[in-house]
């Protein structure tokens, strides 16, 4: 209708040009024809005006098309709109299809004050995987006759690329783990670090050389380690990874970060995102922290985590400790966040369309913040809760059952000062995520074993965590 209006219009318009602006030229061409004595100025005046009245035709008619084309690409624009909003709409009535209306609007509210949904996190997911797998490809160029460590292509880990965060939009970190794999000529060996009690377990890599002598296909390009001076590879090679980035025998993580710095600073003119992005590298002795700065504004927080892989597991050793502890810089802490990161992607193809564990992890953490109960207990306690509760019953409309549910959890352990690590002696796992030998018939970790060391400190823990659910229920 809108389009038929404007050419309606249109039209009418161009008659008006057409009927009386001609008519009214005609009047002045006759009244000039009869009073005019053969003045060749006065012609000439005359001349000049019908093309004058000619121009202003032809300009009137392309200002209104023009006025037609801008009035179009409105109309579709807003009917584009139209239609989103109508898609989000319907999306939102199946999730709320069958559920209790005090429930939905309790959802709701609850989605408005607390931000469940994040939608933003995988495009910024994708931003940062694309930095990354650029910034891979710009090392592989200018490592490719050095003895550095390879980096592997990166893999997301953290609640971020798991799909929910507890942070405000503004505050979320992207974690990035590279795995890195030895250089021609050099080995790793993984060995248990037993000089300092730490939370988890932790390793240290020992880095070997071997020979490159023979094999089915030795090194042309370079000289062995083993079978050749000491003077003769000082003169003719670069040094090994033992002389670069290893203290003693043993891969440093405080030297590969800084070497890592280094080089993002030096290779990021070099990126394409360079021309959207500014970037500045934030302190860190054990990672690399990136913030990324649009011209709007807005920020982008990267952190590039080193990491060691065991065998071919899913387990790898991280060159990040707890913010709580800082061991020796050769100490690389045993990291399960890859297998959560599998874990999450297994759960989000057999769970069913808007399912609620994502949301259920976000409100949950917000409820419990200022507890001293760590994100990583909250998310433990979902995981098992994942794989006791059939997906089915994950749906959005018994979202608030859920949160229930892990909140009734959480309290139970506190009371019973156990929290079972998920990935040990848990015959639940999907079987896509793939464990080291010995964690299988091993003795499961407790993750609350600082409490059962400290009555006092499960007897604060369970009063905070009380006084915050009174608070959000009932001081909501």
């Amino acid at each position: 209708m809108l389009i038929l209006f404007l050419l309606w219009l249109v039209q009418c318009l161009r008659h008006f040009i057409t009927v009386y602006l001609d008519e009214d030229l005609n009047q002045q061409r006759s009244q000039v024809m009869q009073e005019l004595a053969p003045v060749t100025v006065e012609q000439s005046f005359g001349s000049w005006g019908v093309v004058l009245w000619t121009a202003v035709q032809q300009c009137l008619f392309w200002a209104l098309a023009g006025s037609l084309i801008v009035l179009l690409a409105l109309y579709w624009w807003l009917r584009k709109r139209v239609h989103e909003v109508d898609n989000r709409r319907d999306s939102e009535s199946e999730e709320s299809e069958d559920e209790n209306p005090a429930d939905r609007n309790i959802i709701w509210v609850f989605s408005r004050r607390f931000q469940l949904s994040v939608p933003k996190l995988a495009s910024r997911r994708q931003v940062v995987q694309e930095l990354l797998s650029d910034l891979l490809r710009v090392s592989d160029s200018l490592f490719s006759d050095s003895f550095f460590p390879v980096l592997e292509p990166v893999i997301g880990v953290g609640s971020a690329c798991e799909g929910w965060s507890p942070h405000k939009e503004e505050d979320i970190v992207y974690c990035m783990f590279v795995p890195l794999k030895p250089p021609r000529g050099h080995a790793f060996h993984l060995e248990p670090d037993c000089t300092g009690e730490m939370p988890q377990t932790s390793m240290r890599v020992r880095v070997e050389l071997v020979c490159t002598c023979s094999g089915e296909q030795p090194d042309q390009n370079m000289l062995c380690f083993l079978h050749h001076s000491e003077q003769e590879l000082k003169r003719n090679q670069v040094p090994s990874l033992l002389h670069t980035l290893c203290t003693g025998p043993y891969l440093d993580g405080e030297k590969i970060a800084l070497w890592f710095q280094t080089f993002v600073i030096s290779a990021w003119s070099m990126l394409p995102q360079s021309r959207r992005y500014s970037m500045k590298v934030l302190p860190s002795c054990r990672s690399c922290k990136m913030k990324l700065m649009k011209a709007s504004g807005r920020s982008l927080f990267v952190e590039t985590v080193f990491s060691v892989q065991q065998g071919d597991s899913d387990i790898f050793l991280s060159s990040q400790p707890p913010e709580a502890h800082l061991p020796p810089s050769t100490t690389w802490l045993e990291s399960y966040a890859v297998a959560e990161a599998k874990f999450f992607r297994h759960v989000a193809m057999q769970a069913p369309p808007h399912s609620c564990h994502l949301k259920c992890l976000r409100l949950c953490a917000r409820i419990l913040e200022g507890s001293g109960l760590s994100i990583y207990a909250l998310k433990t306690t979902v995981m098992h809760l994942l794989t006791l509760i059939p997906l089915s019953e994950w749906q959005h409309k018994y979202l608030l059952l859920r949160v229930d549910d892990t909140m009734r959890y959480l309290r139970c352990c506190l009371e019973e000062k156990r929290l079972k690590h998920f990935f040990f002696d848990n015959e639940d796992l999907p079987q896509e995520i793939s464990l080291p030998p010995a964690f299988q018939g091993a003795q499961p970790l407790n993750l609350f074993q600082h409490l059962a060391r400290d009555p006092d400190a499960q007897t604060e823990a369970l009063k905070k965590f009380d006084d915050l659910q009174y608070n959000f229920y009932f001081g909501f």
